[in-house]
């Protein structure tokens, strides 16, 4: 097996007068505050669990619009990283804060609609003063991970509608409920999707550890996923440190989840899609 690529971890820097704490909506994670990890600790971290490269998420619970520690870890290893940054997407400037941080070595951009700090889903995702920032996405060539719930669904089908050329990548299989097991009825927002071939899923370790709960089983539902999406639609992302564990226990724990897989999947998986999206990262 290839080196891993991860396209979900966070940084965190110990230094809060050069990188000024300011939580998106002014609510900080919890995670934010008990496990932050600088960029040096990611590689150690990364070396450890046989991860060779990443596309670091904005902390945007941490450091809300502000990429510049994102975008410093890139420049300081650009062999390792690449970066996908937040803006106010209903900005005035947005298309121009957008090409900023693209020309700073960032090469995606990421909406927070629901999460840690926002439990239901924001209606304001297909806002129609996002859309210059949709627009500009489209123009740089760039994936937009969207961070949501299956009560968004509309509003991202708005987005697609408009936009069909930007890929779309689905944080954490959008959170859909999968406890109560086979046939996973309350999945099925997330599997209406499969039909546009620009939506890609976000395999991380909040969902691979949901699998094992209550009548999920990781083969059954993620079989379904890669059933409907294919594996060349679907990337790993570890959500470190924000979820608990290490790096490679999240590593292990996913390889587990996904033993049932053919090898070519599980590259496409762990490694080859996450390329087709950031091809940086190459």
């Amino acid at each position: 097996m290839t080196s891993i690529v991860d396209i979900h971890p966070h940084i965190i820097s110990s230094d809060e007068n050069a990188y000024p704490r300011n939580p998106l909506n002014g609510v900080p994670s919890v995670w934010s505050k008990n496990r932050p990890t600088s960029w040096q600790q990611l590689i150690l971290a990364m070396d450890e669990a046989n991860v060779g490269k990443a596309a670091i998420v904005q902390a945007s619970t941490c450091y809300g619009f502000d990429n510049s520690y994102v975008a410093d870890a890139v420049q300081a290893r650009p062999e390792r990283f690449t970066g996908v940054f937040s803006i106010d997407l209903m900005a005035k400037d947005a298309p121009e804060r957008m090409r900023f941080w693209v020309e700073r070595g960032l090469s995606g951009v990421r909406v927070f609609t629901a999460g840690s700090t926002m439990p239901t889903q924001a209606n304001t995702l297909d806002d129609p003063r996002t859309f210059a920032a949709w627009q500009a996405a489209q123009d740089l060539n760039i994936p937009f991970c969207v961070q949501m719930l299956p009560q968004g669904l509309s509003m991202l089908e708005t987005l697609m509608g408009k936009f069909p050329k930007i890929k779309i990548i689905i944080d954490h299989l959008m959170s859909v409920p999968i406890s109560a097991g086979a046939p996973y009825t309350e999945s099925v927002p997330l599997f209406s999707l499969a039909k546009n071939p620009n939506v890609y899923l976000k395999l991380s370790i909040i969902t691979v550890r949901e699998c094992f709960k209550g009548l999920a089983t990781p083969q059954s539902f993620l079989g379904r996923v890669v059933q409907e999406f294919g594996s060349d639609r679907i990337a790993w992302g570890s959500n470190f440190p924000a979820s608990d564990g290490t790096l490679l226990e999240m590593v292990q724990e996913s390889q587990k989840a996904l033993s049932f897989l053919t090898t070519k999947d599980l590259e496409n998986i762990l490694s080859n899609t996450a390329v087709d999206l950031y091809p940086a990262l190459k």
